[in-house]
């Protein structure tokens, strides 16, 4: 997979870099960077100064010593545990220097020494709850960042014959992952993509996607026709209801929009289709852009209202060696600006102007979050795939 670089905004950009190593808060707060280091001590080491300085260029009438004591206070806003206690030490020690040597009549005194030796304690202790909220923190990340890769894991380059690329967008500026999924599952009977979108939210919808995508993983794999596969996750998707029913929670009624392709050996100019209800994907090419055809499956776990049992009839599509397939899940589609109006997917395709995976997401992708000005209102998944030239 090439990843595609993301830009700052109100939604959560996940992709499949390799985590960072995890920092101790304890040692450091990473507020400002420069060249890989951090400088967040540089603040109240001025404050510092600049407290001094006054102090003694100042007169009598205009003695601001005691000011010193929010020295260890910003530090523990800001830096590590020793650091904290270092400044909380240098503010009680530069007041008595400070204080030492203006005249007895002048001096502060030790009642505001008391005060900034007490403040500088109090300020350690702060820093040491705020270190032990932030390591709690970055466990819950390491978490959340270890389910979204077990959700969604990462798709090595030229896959299994096809050029990719994917973005997921969060809608939830503190959640990793949702109800959107995707893969690629390479097999002996050609390579079969799934994209899809589970109804709802929360660890509910994260454990459907889940149950899903183990599922296709498998019968992706093993079995030779597309239908077959397609049979499989509906029945996926029956008994994972089922058994969260049985556990007493409230899902008997989620289901999952879904597009599954099929890409067969010897075949490079045909895609086979089935739709669970998702809107078509889009074939994109440098010169204009085309929509396959439309769905006509009931979604995921919603099979069994239809009067003949089994899954949505396989399309067999003609594609081009130039046309790129565009699937998105409706936080693309029904993305709203200001004024309401959706996103224009088919017309911001067609800008793009361009058949390359990579390319062509981020430019869907930057035009999603121009549009609604960062604020999703549904997690959105761009997935992008086109045959290679390699096996």
């Amino acid at each position: 997979m090439r990843r595609v670089p993301a830009r700052g905004s109100l939604a959560v950009v996940t992709d499949h870099a390799a985590p960072r190593r995890r920092q101790d808060p304890r040692r450091r707060q990473p507020l400002e960077w420069a060249r890989g280091r951090s400088y967040s001590w540089a603040a109240p080491l001025l404050l510092l100064a600049g407290i001094t300085a006054v102090d003694l260029t100042t007169t009598e009438r205009f003695r601001i010593i005691s000011w010193i004591v929010l020295v260890p206070g910003i530090a523990a806003a800001i830096c590590g545990v020793w650091v904290t206690a270092v400044y909380a030490v240098l503010a009680a020690l530069d007041y008595a220097v400070v204080d030492s040597l203006w005249p007895h009549e002048y001096q502060a005194g030790l009642p505001n020494f008391i005060l900034v030796t007490f403040a500088g304690l109090l300020a350690v202790l702060a820093c040491v709850v705020r270190a032990g909220g932030e390591r709690r923190m970055l466990h819950m990340r390491d978490i959340a960042e270890t389910t979204r890769r077990t959700v969604l894991r990462p798709l090595p380059p030229g896959w299994a014959g096809l050029d990719h690329a994917e973005v997921y967008l969060a809608a939830d500026t503190v959640a990793r992952v949702g109800g959107d999924f995707y893969d690629i599952q390479p097999g002996p009977h050609g390579t079969r993509v799934l994209v899809g979108d589970v109804q709802g939210k929360g660890l509910g919808a994260v454990e459907a996607a889940a149950a899903l995508l183990g599922t296709f993983r498998e019968a992706g794999y093993h079995e030779k026709d597309l239908a077959t596969v397609a049979g499989r996750l509906e029945t996926r998707m029956l008994r994972h209801r089922g058994l969260t029913v049985a556990l007493g929670r409230d899902d008997g009624d989620r289901f999952a929009t879904a597009v599954l392709l099929g890409f067969r050996p010897g075949e490079p100019d045909a895609v086979e289709m089935v739709n669970f209800g998702h809107e078509p994907p889009l074939a994109v090419r440098p010169t204009g852009v085309r929509a396959l055809p439309p769905g006509d499956g009931l979604p995921l776990g919603m099979g069994e209202l239809v009067t003949e049992p089994g899954p949505p009839p396989t399309r067999t599509i003609a594609l081009a060696a130039d046309e790129t397939l565009l699937v998105t899940t409706d936080g693309v589609t029904e993305a709203r600006n200001a004024d309401g109006e959706f996103y224009p997917l088919t017309e911001e395709a067609s800008r793009a102007a361009t058949a390359d995976p990579a390319l062509l997401v981020a430019h869907v992708r930057d035009g999603v979050l121009r549009h609604t000005r960062g604020r999703l209102s549904d997690d959105t998944t761009i997935f992008a795939i086109r045959r290679t030239t390699a096996p």
